[in-house]
């Protein structure tokens, strides 16, 4: 057993941390609004800290998962932050989807502290990590993932070395690019099969069974059809990993123009009061402009 930090207890990290305890490792956490660590303290066996530097300080294996590259910058690197407290050989794991550049900073400030540091951004969903089902895409040094991956094996099903620090978030980017063009897909047949006057509940049903299958259509299809939106990932954060998506493609001279029109299609549903909406909202967006 280790002794472990998890800072950031939102939908994600709040039962990620959980399953570190559920398995018997101690675990100290950190929340910006510490309610909720109070919280988490209540639910499961773990100690509180006042900032995340408290939080890391002794620890084997420091977690983070907040929302953007700001928020990790501030909880790593800011006052009292957890870099500061690193003891050597500790392993700084980032779950935030964050930018690969700020992947090698956090790297490099680890290396200072003579600590490691591996990015490895989650997808799953609330859902996934309340289940201990995540896929989770790691960069970093071979040593250090063998290293952490029994404890991620807590939380994740599917726990994947992509190689180097930074690969890790590369390959998130990749699956947002994957997600965000397959719910514009699944909306748009809802939408055509509500027009053209199919029973869509059996239409995707049956779509579903076929090569028009996806996650997103199995799991989503029914809430859509019901104009439900609070079941998943917010729109205002594919918002946020979109444009990281579309920052690096421009930096690596390669066009995404699916991405980036979908990404327009977002703007209009925040426009439409739908920030916190999940991103499956892409329906009522087609809905609206059909009306």
């Amino acid at each position: 057993m280790i002794h472990a930090a998890f800072i950031g207890l939102g939908n994600m990290g709040y039962p990620m941390a959980g399953h570190l305890a559920n398995a018997g490792h101690t675990v100290t956490v950190y929340n910006r609004t510490p309610e909720r660590a109070a919280q988490w303290v209540g639910e499961y066996q773990g100690q509180q800290a006042e900032t995340p530097a408290l939080a890391a300080r002794g620890a084997d294996l420091v977690l983070v998962c907040v929302g953007n590259d700001d928020d990790l910058r501030q909880v790593t690197l800011g006052d009292n932050g957890a870099v500061q407290s690193l003891k050597a050989g500790a392993v700084l794991v980032d779950h935030t989807t964050a930018s690969a550049a700020m992947a090698h900073v956090l790297d490099q400030a680890c290396r200072d502290h003579e600590a490691h540091f591996m990015d490895a951004p989650v997808s799953g969903g609330q859902q996934g990590a309340k289940d201990g089902a995540l896929s989770i895409m790691c960069g970093g040094q071979d040593g250090v993932f063998e290293r952490v991956r029994p404890l991620l094996d807590h939380y994740g099903k599917s726990v994947v070395h992509m190689g180097p620090v930074g690969q890790g978030q590369l390959t998130k980017m990749a699956n947002q690019i994957c997600v965000a063009g397959v719910i514009e897909g699944v909306a748009e047949a809802i939408a055509f099969a509500q027009k053209a006057g199919l029973d869509a509940e059996k239409a995707m049903r049956v779509i579903g069974a076929g090569a028009g299958s996806s996650w997103q259509l199995v799991n989503r299809h029914q809430t859509m059809l019901a104009d439900q939106y609070d079941h998943g990932f917010a729109v205002d954060w594919m918002r946020k990993d979109l444009d990281i998506c579309l920052a690096e493609a421009s930096r690596l001279g390669t066009p995404l123009p699916l991405a980036a029109l979908v990404n327009e299609f977002y703007k209009e549903v925040q426009a439409m009061g739908g920030g916190r909406w999940d991103t499956s909202s892409l329906l009522r967006r087609l809905q609206r402009r059909r009306d």
